[in-house]
């Protein structure tokens, strides 16, 4: 049974009679395990690939992913990037401070645009080197995390309380071009696309409920509507908002090591598969033998459940490969 077999079998509630699947988020760390620098993983869907390739062949997981940092549609929209060698891209300028900007703020065409036009070519050439048979995750930036790239993160939290009107008319736009964008991806061979909105678990769940929610339900519906399944990631304390995201119901609720995962269960219910939950740092600064031990409680506290085993958030990049390999180890049965 293949990877993209395994994964089906999980959706369906058949869970994987010999594993639990695995598959951490890899971006710095992928990099440098395949010999290059965080600037050209970013930048080139090549190198991209190719690092989770033989990531993924080395530690055994389960899935592939595109992700890389958060500014694909940003540059999309028109704002510049750039990438330093060994650290996150960086958005260089703030291109939107008024209502007037967000009324001027073109949709962009993701298949020309350069980052986005990238991303969907690395789609490509997964299902062209992995033969569809491991599950492709593709992403997009949520759109509260859109809005707080184009915005600026604290001017946008302001106008959370202050300005309704702009914060309403800057996310539809980034809803529009959330569902362009998956909808590329998917078209190029992505099965699932992961929505990345981490700035969601730093409002309350009032606030949630007002400006996100309906437009994470309305992503997720569409999403499904065009055969894709959903990934939903908010790193950090999310326990306050997960009856809303019972609500949103995506396919994968990335839970970060601050939720306890039965609480998690409990509340979402049953069909919603969680992925997490074993924190990044004690990932990168414990041994192996405590690592595969915290997974192997994890997996076993789990079994019967839809889950996959992961990091809470992005494995760091100076984690030791044994310790990963300790995690790959404790999820098999």
């Amino acid at each position: 049974m293949n990877k993209k077999q395994l994964f089906d079998q999980l959706c369906s509630g058949k869970m994987p009679a010999d594993r639990t699947l695995f598959r951490p988020i890899l971006m710095h760390f992928a990099a440098r395990f395949g010999g290059t620098t965080y600037g050209k993983f970013a930048s080139d869907y090549k190198t991209l690939v190719r690092c989770n390739i033989e990531a993924m062949e080395h530690f055994d997981l389960d899935l592939v992913g595109l992700i890389s940092d958060p500014y694909r549609e940003t540059s999309a929209f028109g704002a510049k990037i750039r990438f330093p060698d060994e650290a996150v891209p960086i958005c260089e300028e703030i291109i939107v401070n008024t209502i007037d900007d967000v009324h001027n703020l073109k949709r962009p065409d993701v298949y020309k645009a350069a980052r986005t036009s990238d991303r969907i070519k690395g789609a490509e050439l997964f299902q062209k080197e992995l033969k569809g048979e491991v599950p492709v995750v593709g992403w997009i930036e949520g759109p509260l995390a859109e809005a707080c790239d184009l915005a600026g993160l604290s001017n946008m939290l302001m106008n959370l309380m202050a300005d309704p009107d702009f914060c309403n008319f800057l996310m539809d736009k980034c809803v529009v071009t959330a569902k362009d964008f998956a909808k590329a991806q998917i078209g190029a061979g992505c099965d699932i696309i992961g929505i990345g909105d981490a700035i969601c678990s730093q409002i309350d769940a009032g606030t949630y409920d007002t400006y996100v929610r309906d437009r994470h339900k309305e992503i997720v519906d569409y999403i499904h509507e065009i055969g894709g399944k959903v990934k939903l990631h908010i790193c950090g304390n999310i326990t306050h908002l997960l009856p809303s995201l019972a609500f949103v119901k995506p396919d994968i609720l990335d839970i970060d090591y601050q939720v306890d995962p039965h609480e998690a269960y409990e509340i979402i219910g049953p069909d919603i598969i969680r992925c997490g939950n074993i924190s990044p740092l004690l990932i990168d600064a414990k041994d192996a033998d405590l690592i595969f031990t915290a997974s192997k409680q994890l997996v076993q506290n789990e079994l019967g459940r839809k889950f996959i085993l992961s990091g809470g958030c992005e494995i760091t990049v100076n984690t030791k490969h044994e310790n990963l390999m300790a995690m790959r180890l404790a999820s098999i049965f």
